[in-house]
């Protein structure tokens, strides 16, 4: 196991000193998107069920899929609320309203899946891959997981709705949003006790993202087409900044006109969904508050937004694959049976010689120090 490890680290190091598909020594790092479904709500159709794996580099070729139980009470498959995974110890998580679920990300295998009092929602993981936070199901509480084995190490209760979490990309601080409160809750990973807040802001806070320096938060709000801007070091909320040549209207899922936001890992852009318009807008994060600077049609109504490692590609929660510089669609994903697959939960997963390298993560977030 020790030798696995420095083996992986090893390779991880050499993967994150140079650009994905690099070739180091004889080999290249080789990509592959994993999708867990059902990523919208419990809908089969987009998918079915399972992780579905796809090679990137191979035009976006169907390679597997990975299964897993996941099942609510009556049989059906329960909806997946999350995903997250680290290449150190070589595991994924999937969670459901119901679950989290640990894979193996070299043989495929379901190490365990366990259930907590209060259900899962959408979590996130240290940078080291040993804890995660797990928020509960729109309940008081989130969980403080060992990862290794999913026991509880401590609870957090800001009772505002668990849903989103986000982990500071150094490990220091997560950043917790529920559906019923307007103010971020940010907890210390050391203490696992809330030692801050920002806001409040216009609204209940929904998707949210932060910069890598921890510095800004950028959150979509209940009845807001667009996003809001905080300061994590003040607490205040900075500005307003409203999606401009598009109407409001009626959405099929999440109630709330913007369900979905990221910022590019170089940190120059922030990406909003739009579901009434069935679109994805660009604004410029070099200046604040952003400007806004292009608009993308997509084939359904985006509810998540993920990029790749290397930023050069966008994850609308579609299945429309996005090529971040020309804001142009390259591929759209279909299954094994042809069908159109949607999520909200994937990552990117690098594997170099067959050993995995890097994972990436499925918020987008700024990797700026």
């Amino acid at each position: 196991m020790k030798t696995r490890l420095f083996l992986r680290f090893v390779l991880l190091a050499s993967c994150l000193l140079s650009l994905p598909g690099i070739v180091y020594g004889q080999e290249s790092t080789h990509r592959f998107l994993y999708v867990a479904e059902p990523g919208i709500r419990n809908y089969t159709q987009y998918g079915g069920h399972g992780v579905i794996v796809f090679d990137i580099d191979d035009d976006y070729r169907f390679v597997k899929r990975i299964p897993f139980d996941g099942l609510a009470p009556d049989g059906t498959p329960a909806n997946v609320k999350g995903i997250c995974g680290n290449a150190t110890t070589g595991r994924l998580y999937v969670s459901t309203k119901i679950h989290l679920i640990c894979i193996d990300l070299d043989t495929d295998q379901v190490l365990w899946e366990r259930k907590y009092p209060n259900g899962c929602d959408r979590m996130s993981m240290s940078p080291d891959g040993k804890v995660i936070y797990q928020p509960s199901f729109e309940k008081d509480n989130w969980y403080v997981l060992d990862a290794a084995s999913g026991d509880i190490i401590a609870e957090i209760h800001p009772k505002s709705r668990a849903h989103n979490t986000v982990y500071g990309i150094d490990g220091s601080r997560v950043y917790m949003a529920g559906l019923a409160s307007p103010l971020l809750s940010i907890a210390d990973t050391t203490t696992h006790k809330i030692v801050a807040t920002c806001g409040p802001f216009s609204h209940s806070i929904r998707p949210f993202t932060v910069n890598g320096a921890q510095t800004f938060c950028f959150v979509n709000v209940n009845e807001l087409l667009g996003f809001e801007v905080g300061d994590l070091e003040t607490g205040k909320k900075l500005y307003r900044v409203e999606v401009e040549g598009f109407r409001q209207g009626p959405v099929k899922r999440h109630g709330c006109p913007s369900h979905g936001i990221g910022m590019t890992p170089d940190e120059t852009e922030i990406w909003v969904a739009d579901g009434h318009n069935e679109h994805v807008h660009i604004f410029d994060a070099t200046v604040m508050p952003p400007k806004q600077i292009a608009s993308i049609r997509l084939r359904e109504q985006p509810g998540w937004i993920t990029f790749s490692i290397d930023g050069k590609t966008c994850w609308p929660s579609t299945g429309d694959v996005i090529d971040t510089e020309s804001h142009k669609i390259t591929h759209r994903l279909t299954d094994e049976e042809g069908r159109m697959v949607m999520s909200e939960k994937l990552l990117e997963v690098q594997t170099l010689g067959g050993e995995i390298v890097a994972v990436g993560d499925q918020f987008g977030r700024g990797m700026k120090h």
